[in-house]
């Protein structure tokens, strides 16, 4: 199903749709080569965050069935290929990485636009609540404020980029 407000396509596909498993490969293709990418630079998945981009634009863009399929199965794949993320982080990126898919999928449906504002709600929900699970699982503070204080240029990445992404892809 497709909703329109102000030249803006946001699609809240379902899991009884090949479209959604096509589109849904696409982004995880994204979330491969992207932490590759970023990996060739010295702490470069630490600081750019890159597992989590192409979900946020996945779950804005085609909502949560797409965003939920994209956040789970990019690190399990990338974990399982290249060992990044590394078996003791994975649940952790995991629970990041669904948060995610969930809040910008939710803010996409509830607003009906995409800004600056709602992309970064959605990666400050993520971080906010990912953070205090990171927390929670390893009992160090420090670990779980690692994505703020390290990957804040990721974070930067993920609203600006996200945002240029989104906006160009819903004038198509």
């Amino acid at each position: 199903m497709k909703s329109t407000s102000s030249s803006v396509a946001l699609y809240q596909l379902s899991y009884s749709q090949l479209r959604t498993y096509l589109v849904a490969a696409l982004f995880i293709v994204g979330n491969i080569a992207l932490p590759q990418l970023c990996h060739l630079m010295p702490q470069g998945g630490l600081i750019f965050l890159p597992i989590y981009f192409f979900t946020l634009v996945a779950a804005y863009k085609y909502g949560f069935t797409v965003g939920l399929t994209t956040a789970v199965l990019s690190p399990l794949v990338n974990s399982a290929l290249f060992g990044m993320p590394a078996a003791p982080v994975l649940p952790i990126i995991l629970v990041k990485s669904v948060t995610l898919a969930v809040a910008a999928a939710l803010i996409a449906k509830k607003t009906n636009k995409v800004t600056l504002l709602t992309v970064a709600m959605a990666v400050v929900a993520y971080q906010l609540v990912g953070s205090l699970a990171e927390w929670a699982m390893t009992g160090s503070i420090e670990k779980a404020m690692q994505d703020v204080i390290l990957g804040w240029p990721g974070c930067l990445l993920q609203i600006i980029g996200g945002y240029v992404i989104l906006r160009y892809l819903l004038k198509k």
